[in-house]
């Protein structure tokens, strides 16, 4: 019989307490680890300590996506592989605790994570605001880590800058907040540059700072000392008794001498040079990478809720609607946008629907009655969609049309079968679904300066 409270355990021997309330208290991992499995830990440790130890526990198969809370301080660690510090109403844990379980069970359709990206996406599945943290750390030649993908990669090779960057492109992931932007060295891809003012005719890394004289008369420009002689200026040029500056002499703007070809120049040419390889680049062709955290996108709540599996049942019948990716749609519709805005034409509509409470309907219809209702929706959608018609699907509610050499016409006999079909969909079922549309023709809509993601963004309004 599943249990209705978690079993909470406390790892170390710090000062917490939950008042009024006794837990079971472990003072080392390795005593942790060797019993039983417990619901909920709590890392009584200092910062410094909880981290190796949240990162041994995400490690172990029975810890890697369990709620762990840190008691003391959250430093950048216990933030990137923990959940916070515990709430303050020990009352609060079980309901949290509830919680996680449900949407563990929700996730892949039931199906317990196996691969890297499973792995990954659920443990922000199972976390409302959960993040893919970066974490400084001057001992890796690229200066940041993302521990969260360490912990979850199960000792596989992973690029984990370019492992996110595909998450990103597929749309499973998104872009949150910037924290860094790096240059790196082409040859090697290391952070650790050094740069160095050099000669800008030889290269050469021995200049210095040293006065100059330009003699008027012959235009010679070299050294202070070598125009000193017997306490007078004289060019050892042209043997030219310097008496007045400005009118006999100047001091040129070149301030800087090379000690290995002797060149004067006003400022320094800069290498960054790699201390890894050894590699000098200029400083305008080195490798620049933004360093972000990363969150789940809606794509991914999607992907986590109907599962990795090619049979997955929304991904599979919706499939047969030629749905695009996010980020291929916003492309292909900016430049139908950008057509309309030169040309005038050929006219394009676009269309957008939102499937009102379609999961809780699904939920309540089950297994059976809910493949149905699916079956019966893509069949009216696919009446109304032609071959050459493009659509989306951003949330799990919404799915966008477009229909390339549709005007207002064509757009309002679409909009009237969807409709129709909607309305004989429902008709004598105990179902909730309301389908709500939203529709754009362009050249006659369209607005100055709007691109896809802003002519989204301001339909999306109207379907709620």
């Amino acid at each position: 019989m599943s249990r209705t409270t978690p079993r909470i355990v406390i790892l170390g021997a710090g000062p917490y307490r939950f008042p009024g309330i006794e837990l079971e208290r472990y003072n080392d991992l390795a005593g942790l680890q060797g019993d039983s499995e417990a619901d909920v830990l709590l890392v009584d440790l200092p910062g410094a300590q909880a981290g190796p130890a949240l990162r041994s526990l995400r490690l172990d198969p029975r810890y890697r996506f369990s709620l762990i809370y840190c008691c003391q301080d959250q430093d950048p660690w216990c933030l990137a592989l923990g959940d916070g510090p515990p709430p303050a109403d020990p009352g609060a844990i079980t309901p949290l605790w509830r919680l996680w379980r449900e949407r563990f069970g929700l996730f892949n359709r039931g199906t317990a994570p196996e691969r890297f990206e499973e792995r990954v996406m659920a443990w922000l599945w199972l976390r409302s605001r959960g993040e893919v943290l970066a974490v400084r750390d001057t001992s890796v030649p690229q200066h940041y880590r993302y521990p969260l993908l360490e912990a979850l990669g199960n000792e596989e090779t992973i690029n984990q800058f370019s492992w996110l960057q595909l998450m990103s492109q597929q749309g499973w992931l998104e872009e949150g907040e910037l924290q860094d932007r790096l240059r790196l060295c082409t040859s090697c891809g290391s952070g650790r540059l050094n740069y160095v003012d050099v000669c800008p005719e030889c290269q050469a890394l021995d200049i210095g700072r040293q006065p100059s004289l330009h003699c008027f008369t012959c235009g010679h420009v070299g050294p202070q000392e070598h125009f000193l002689k017997e306490g007078v200026l004289l060019c050892p040029n042209c043997l030219t008794r310097l008496r007045h500056i400005g009118s006999d002499y100047d001091r040129p703007l070149e301030n800087y001498r090379c000690r290995n070809c002797q060149a004067f120049f006003v400022d320094a040419a800069v290498d960054a040079r790699c201390l890894d390889c050894g590699q000098s680049h200029a400083p305008d062709k080195l490798r620049v990478r933004e360093i972000r955290h990363f969150r789940l996108a809606e794509a991914g709540r999607l992907r986590c809720r109907e599962g990795f599996g090619a049979g997955a049942m929304n991904i599979e019948h919706f499939g047969s609607l030629n749905l695009l990716p996010r980020q291929a749609f916003l492309d292909l519709l900016n430049w139908q946008l950008q057509l309309t805005r030169r040309h005038r034409e050929p006219a394009f509509s676009l269309l957008g629907l939102r499937f009102v409470n379609l999961l809780e309907t699904l939920s309540q219809l089950g297994e059976m009655r809910g493949h149905a209702l699916v079956d019966g929706l893509v069949e009216r959608l696919q009446e109304a969609v032609r071959e050459t018609d493009r659509c989306c699907r951003l949330s799990e509610e919404v799915l966008w049309l477009l229909m390339p050499h549709t005007d207002v016409t064509g757009m309002e006999v679409v909009r009237k079968r969807l409709v129709k079909g909607a309305e004989r969909l429902t008709a004598g079922q105990a179902t909730s679904i309301e389908v709500r549309l939203a529709v754009f023709t362009a050249p006659d809509d369209q607005q100055d300066q709007e691109d896809a993601a802003l002519l989204l963004a301001r339909l999306g309004g109207q379907l709620g």
